[in-house]
């Protein structure tokens, strides 16, 4: 990824260099790219990242494992329970921690009801980008109930930091889980609306069926993982590869595309979120089971301040945007001795500088919009 403070020297006489962002509202945060274009033709177009680079990595070095957990909310914001939880079982892996069942299918819970809330504000925001606005009402109604349930399960709305090393910061409140059945119950038959609202007009269709295409190979040599990885045709879920939690324990089915285009990267979410619904009723299910004693949401004898045997440990978890990895290194102290965090984000985004040489201007918006990056991910 390459800078340019300004046009480049080979540029053309009949090309023109255009900033795209970092102020653009269709670059869903402080992404900048640089496009060289002829007429309407993207001829170049390099991702230009770090804008809002702010440390993370380091930071950990400098806080006690558990102090570390506040960290990964903001990364990736918008699924903030999915970096609790890779973090959590990285530290866990370190220092030889095991979290009781309860909590295990109480993380599983919020992971999938963060990861409907994440790809909802997908819908929306790129129904905005093609021109839609109506479907952003939908989606963010739907959001908010999510989010009440967050508020009620952990105090916050957007940054969680509910799951924790060891298990999770408290079991589920009286009532919560007949709110939640009751949001799923009317949350399934929405899927078929949005279908209704967005996916069939033919606007929509026209500037996303086609558009983008990213082929199986092309995807999986660019490292690229979640819905844009399956929107290429290639089923890999971290949630089947490496089952972690309950996963194992649970049914679900992996949907995939098989163009590779931008309208394939949208109906792969859009999916999603039904598999999703279906994973926490089977949650849902299982905590109201007689095998799963209520109180039992924390493994005993995990402080505050805890030190980990010197080694190394690599954990990763199907996040919404994708395979979302932390890798931890411990010199025997309270805290880590580095940290370093696999960002989906990040790696998605690199692959704009091949698949927008030959695009229209127009779609760039559908093509970046597809990719659903999280700039706080990408440049932590």
């Amino acid at each position: 990824m390459t800078k340019h403070a300004h046009a480049p020297a080979d540029l053309k006489a009949d090309q023109m260099f255009i900033n795209f962002g970092p102020q653009h509202p269709s670059t869903h945060g402080v992404l900048r790219i640089a496009l060289t274009v002829e007429g309407e033709v993207v001829m170049k177009g390099d991702p230009d990242v770090g804008f809002l680079h702010r440390g993370m990595e380091k930071l950990f070095e400098a806080r006690t494992y558990s102090q570390g957990l506040i960290l990964t909310d903001r990364l990736d914001y918008i699924s903030a329970t999915h970096n609790n939880l890779g973090y959590c079982l990285a530290v866990e892996k370190l220092a030889g921690i095991q979290a009781p069942l309860r909590a295990q299918y109480i993380r599983v819970l919020a992971a999938e009801l963060n990861r409907i809330a994440s790809h909802l504000v997908f819908f929306g925001t790129f129904g905005v980008d093609m021109g839609a606005f109506t479907p952003f009402l939908y989606a963010f109604r739907e959001r908010e109930m999510i989010m009440d349930l967050f508020e009620m399960l952990c105090g916050g709305r957007l940054l969680h930091s509910y799951v924790r090393v060891g298990g999770v910061a408290a079991d589920l409140p009286a009532g919560w889980t007949e709110k939640c059945r009751e949001f799923l119950t009317f949350f399934k038959p929405m899927l078929k609306d949005y279908d209704t609202l967005l996916s069939g007009n033919p606007i929509f269709r026209s500037r996303t069926e086609g558009v983008g295409i990213i082929g199986a190979d092309r995807a999986v040599s660019w490292g690229l993982s979640g819905p844009t990885l399956r929107g290429s045709g290639v089923s890999y879920d971290v949630r089947k590869a490496e089952p972690y939690c309950v996963y194992d324990k649970l049914n679900f089915t992996v949907p995939v595309g098989k163009n590779g285009d931008c309208l394939d990267r949208y109906y792969c979410r859009m999916k999603e979120m039904e598999q999703s619904v279906e994973i926490a009723f089977q949650c849902l299910d299982a905590l109201a089971g007689a095998e799963l004693n209520p109180g039992e949401f924390m493994a005993k004898g995990v402080p505050k301040m805890f030190k980990a045997p010197a080694g190394q440990a690599y954990a990763h978890v199907e996040a919404s945007r994708g395979d979302l990895g932390f890798f931890a290194v411990s010199d025997g102290g309270f805290n880590p001795y580095r940290m370093h965090v696999r960002g989906p984000s990040f790696i998605n985004v690199a692959i704009l500088q091949e698949i927008l040489v030959g695009c229209k201007i127009a779609d760039v918006v559908a093509i970046l919009g597809s990719l659903d990056i999280v700039l706080g991910e990408v440049d932590r």
